[in-house]
């Protein structure tokens, strides 16, 4: 870490993967204190680097990884770091975010960012110890799953304590579902970075160092984190308590209450059988104890062990509700043995667990509908509720194996355009981009933030509890709107409340820290963030001076997806949600009005600075400190409109 520095390690590896060299380049101070770091360093970036034009899989796509000036210190839930690309899942923004110990692992040995270009001729590990960076080969590595890979590096470098991000199968091959996996279980799981590395041939990043991080307040860091844990046991006590305790598999039991379940890919909101994959049978039966993240106050990753049956032996760490209603309620299955090893399967090729069982629900579907037929499914029997596939599909979904692997590893939007007709429309996907599992037609800002997300399909733009977590009192007093608290009904407010949320969630992804640590207190969103950042780099921050720097990010990610060609016609959500009411649970009847969802368009447009097909005005790009990328999107014919 260099002197001049507080929170910021101060240094920028550049990786040429074609060339085989290493450059250790000074962070530059503009990108530090106007970016903050994280998501804002990678955004950045790839506008600046990765011209229109540039094939995903070709050398001049960058793969960045970026840590925050939060990351490694004692402030709370520090533990994450962000990947971004080129996509080629989208075509456009493609970012994900990991936990565990890699964003730590590569703070304390001195870097803020690796910024990888390049594509390598043979398998290669980049090698991380404090001073030392080296390439080397990997060559053994390739074709070993992630969690071999892991061991191996640890056992051939003698350091348990090394840190390792890995691809699986799912990367070597090119998948659309695949996740750069670090710590075994901790997903960087979106927009299909795995197979950005795969292409590169980069098997894996092991990292560890001893540099430690200093920071400019530490007497006022200790303070606000003090006050943020009283806050949130005097505010959110049952929160804390309730997933500490559970993790997210609670959220099985709390989106079925809601009806918010995907449910045969998302045809219905709630499951029948969902209470056999709820917490009491996982927790009387198979999770045996808890861990965290790097900086973690939560400890919400259960490890498990089956005991008897067909999958006796089994451990795996990291369950998530993303798994138990992926392989569960989507694919109409009520096995939760099944669901687990699914998760763990998953994190051992390198698999999105989202994205996998989207296009394995997408298969399903089409097969029970007859579009997809025995013979296209090398003989597998993809009807509703048959779990005994299951693990199999994800090997062959993994490995591209067979016409049913090679289908599947295309994501299911390229999937339904190679196959044709019905099969589009149970493609659920937005830019391409599968969705977190929460259903729009029931939480409509959830929904919304889906349609407008810059990385495509997704929860985590937004992580939208406070739509049932804040009072109307809170929504008018931060959104300007109590009507905003109402997850059934679609007004105006849900825009401002998207865009409230995707800025407020962006200094999550800037300084790292997890998004858990905010929830339903207010003052966890607006206070700490600024007193957290200012405490750290010694640089004064103000609740909207960052509000300023995440309207600059989120702005240059929209830019960055303009210039490729994505507007309005890429912000809506799949037909499904428009054209079928929910017909069970507590949503039904529910369904999202096309009419109402345009007007938040032109809602969300007008408040972000941005034209009537989504695209950034000058007025708004110079306000926000981005006159270049004005002058950058006039040349390519892509500046908004000014309202005349």
């Amino acid at each position: 870490m260099t002197d001049e520095w507080y929170g910021w390690a101060g240094t920028i590896l550049r990786v040429d993967l074609t060339k085989g060299t290493i450059k250790k380049v000074p962070l530059d101070k503009d990108l530090a204190y106007n970016y903050v770091g994280g998501r804002g360093f990678n955004s950045k970036i790839l506008f600046d680097e990765v011209k229109p034009g540039t094939d995903p899989f070709g050398p001049d796509n960058l793969l960045i990884f970026s840590t925050g000036p939060c990351t490694g210190t004692s402030i709370p839930n520090n533990g994450r770091y962000t990947v971004s690309t080129l996509s080629w899942v989208t075509g456009g923004l493609g970012d994900a975010n990991s936990g565990g110990y890699f964003g730590q692992a590569m703070k304390y040995a001195g870097y803020d960012a690796i910024v990888v270009k390049g594509v390598s001729k043979k398998p290669v590990y980049l090698f991380i110890e404090d001073d030392t960076v080296e390439l080397r080969d990997a060559s053994h590595l390739w074709g070993k799953d992630v969690w071999e890979t892991t061991e191996i590096l640890m056992r051939d470098h003698s350091n348990k304590g090394m840190s390792v991000a890995a691809i699986g199968q799912a990367g070597e091959n090119v998948v659309a579902a695949a996740a750069i996996m670090n710590d075994y279980s901790r997903a960087a799981a979106k927009a299909g970075v795995g197979a950005i590395m795969g292409s590169k041939k980069l098997k894996a990043i092991s990292a560890y160092g001893e540099s430690g991080i200093r920071v400019y307040d530490p007497e006022e860091v200790y303070k606000s984190t003090i006050e943020y844990i009283e806050l949130i046991a005097e505010t959110d006590k049952w929160w804390f308590e309730t997933f500490s305790k559970y993790g997210t598999p609670m959220f099985v039991d709390q989106y079925q209450h809601l009806g918010a379940l995907p449910t045969y890919n998302w045809k219905e909101g709630s499951f029948e059988h969902a209470d056999k994959l709820g917490i009491t049978p996982l927790y009387e039966k198979y999770v045996k104890k808890k861990r965290g993240c790097g900086g973690c106050m939560y400890h919400c990753s259960p490890w498990f062990r089956i005991d008897e049956g067909p999958f006796k032996g089994w451990v795996g760490e990291g369950v998530e509700y993303e798994a138990m209603t992926g392989f569960g309620s989507k694919l109409g299955c009520d096995n939760l043995e099944v669901a687990l090893v699914g998760g763990s399967l998953c994190d051992m090729y390198g698999l999105d667990y989202i994205s996998a069982a989207e296009v394995m629900g997408w298969a399903w579907e089409c097969y029970n509908e007859g579009i997809l037929t025995k013979e296209d499914t090398d003989g597998l029997d993809l009807s509703w509720g048959n779990d005994s596939v299951i693990h199999e599909v994800l090997r062959r979904l993994a490995n591209r194996e067979g016409k049913l692997g090679e289908l599947l590893a295309l994501g299911s939007r390229k999937a339904s355009e190679r196959i044709g007709g019905k099969a589009k429309y149970f493609s659920m996907t937005i830019k391409g981009q599968q969705m977190g599992s929460m259903d729009p037609r029931v939480l409509k800002a959830w929904g919304f933030g889906y349609g407008v997300s810059t990385r495509g399909g997704d929860h985590l733009r937004t992580h939208l509890v406070c739509e049932y977590m804040f009072t109307p009192e809170e929504m008018e007093k931060y959104v300007g709107d109590a009507r905003a608290s109402d997850r059934f009904t679609i007004t105006e407010a849900k825009a401002d409340l998207v865009r409230w949320t995707e800025n407020v969630r962006f200094l999550n992804d800037a300084l790292e820290t997890c998004k858990y640590i905010n929830r339903g207190s207010p003052r966890s969103y607006v206070e700490f963030p600024y007193r957290w950042l200012t405490a750290t780099t010694g640089k004064s921050y103000t609740y909207e001076g960052l509000q300023t720097i995440a309207d600059r990010v989120l702005t240059i990610e929209r830019a960055f997806n303009v210039v490729r060609g994505m507007g309005r016609k890429d912000d809506y959500l799949p037909d499904r949600y428009y054209d079928e009411t929910l017909s069970t649970g507590t949503g039904k009847g529910q369904r999202v009005s096309r009419e109402l969802y345009d007007k938040l368009l032109d809602r969300y447009y007008e408040i972000r600075g941005w034209d009537k097909e989504g695209k950034p005005k000058r007025s708004h790009l110079e306000k926000v400190g981005l006159k270049y990328v004005a002058d950058e999107l006039e040349k390519l014919g892509c500046l908004g409109k000014e309202a005349s």
